[in-house]
């Protein structure tokens, strides 16, 4: 009896009952703890309608969200080697990876695309916090090389949206060099004349930070988003101080100078468009060399009557020149008369 209701009774009605509701019909806000129905949280792009909570996008869902009619190309990134230190932990480097693309079906934790945004050609590299918690190793600093290769190629303005940790571990030192691998890129786009803006979302930190990430023309960042170098509890133990309520956040940045404008999610795109339409000054048209025109007859004429008389007479040689004519003697008048 007790296999028949142990085993039997329970494959027949897995066979039988359909679960007629999906798990993922409902989301938690992290910050107040809301249900949000999963079609009114796609509608507002992922933002709480009870406490205006960010959360956070994928790479693909920044894209579709920046581009005009969720239109772009991605790029295809150059192949980098995968474990160039063969580092282990836990497990070793090469599992982690294989296990970061089965769980988000990405490459690497950042993604390239041209599109147009309010009708101005733009590249955007997106990071995608899913992937190690988006950090930046050598795929990452080749990928946004070639963003900005890009954006000098089809001269275009070069937007990057961070969402990092910092430099990734694993690849030790040749993560750290993509610091200024990075920096470099970002003054390739500057000596073309190009915009290079940075959208700040949550988290910032770490190496990304103290490279590409701070270097914007202009500095945008998404409400409350984490942006700093080191994190909080380590500054608090370091300086055995306090720090201020909301410190590290996109608005305390905002008060200090650090971040030009805190854009929420929802006019994101139309900020950018009216940024591109004013940084995005059209090039004048390059003509060829040409020898200027030679003057024509009057024009040359008209010059020489403007002279000064001085200048148009020459001077007198000698004084003889510059007597006046006598006239003649009276005799010499008279028998000229006869």
């Amino acid at each position: 009896m007790s296999w028949l209701t142990n085993y039997v009774r329970p494959k027949i009605r897995a066979l039988v009952s359909k679960s007629d509701v999906p798990d993922n019909l409902w989301t938690k806000c992290n910050n107040c703890g809301q249900m949000i129905f999963h079609r009114d949280l796609a509608a507002g792009n992922k933002v709480c309608p009870n406490c205006d909570h960010h959360m956070r996008l994928t790479a693909e869902e920044r894209l579709k969200l920046l581009f005009d009619g969720e239109s772009y190309e991605l790029l295809e990134l150059a192949e980098t080697v995968q474990d160039p230190l063969r580092f282990r932990d836990q497990q070793r480097y090469t599992e982690r990876l294989k296990k970061a693309r089965s769980s988000t079906g990405l490459d690497d934790a950042i993604q390239v695309a041209v599109g147009e945004i309010g009708g101005q050609s733009a590249v955007v590299a997106a990071f995608d916090f899913r992937f190690m918690g988006g950090s930046m190793g050598v795929a990452v600093g080749e990928g946004f090389l070639t963003g900005a290769r890009a954006a000098v190629e089809r001269n275009a303005a070069f937007i990057a949206i961070p969402a990092s940790g910092g430099a990734r571990m694993q690849e030790g030192i040749l993560s750290l060099m993509q610091m200024p691998r990075t920096v470099i890129a970002v003054e390739m786009v500057k000596d073309a004349g190009l915009p290079y803006v940075v959208i700040l979302t949550d988290p910032t930190t770490g190496g990304v930070t103290a490279s590409f990430a701070m270097l914007g023309d202009v500095t945008l960042a998404e409400p409350g988003a984490v942006i700093g170098f080191a994190g909080s509890r380590v500054i608090e133990e370091t300086i055995r101080e306090t720090l201020p309520d909301g410190f590290q956040r996109a608005e305390y940045l905002h008060e200090h100078g650090m971040v030009d404008m805190v854009v929420p999610r929802k006019a994101l795109r139309g900020t950018l468009s009216r940024l591109l339409d004013l940084l995005m000054v059209p090039l004048a048209p390059k003509t060829a060399d040409k020898p200027p025109p030679e003057a024509p007859a009057e024009t040359a004429e008209a010059e020489a009557s403007e002279t000064p008389d001085d200048a148009a007479e020459p001077a007198p040689e000698s004084a003889e020149e510059t007597a006046p004519e006598t006239s003649p003697e009276p005799e010499e008048s008279q028998r000229a008369a006869q």
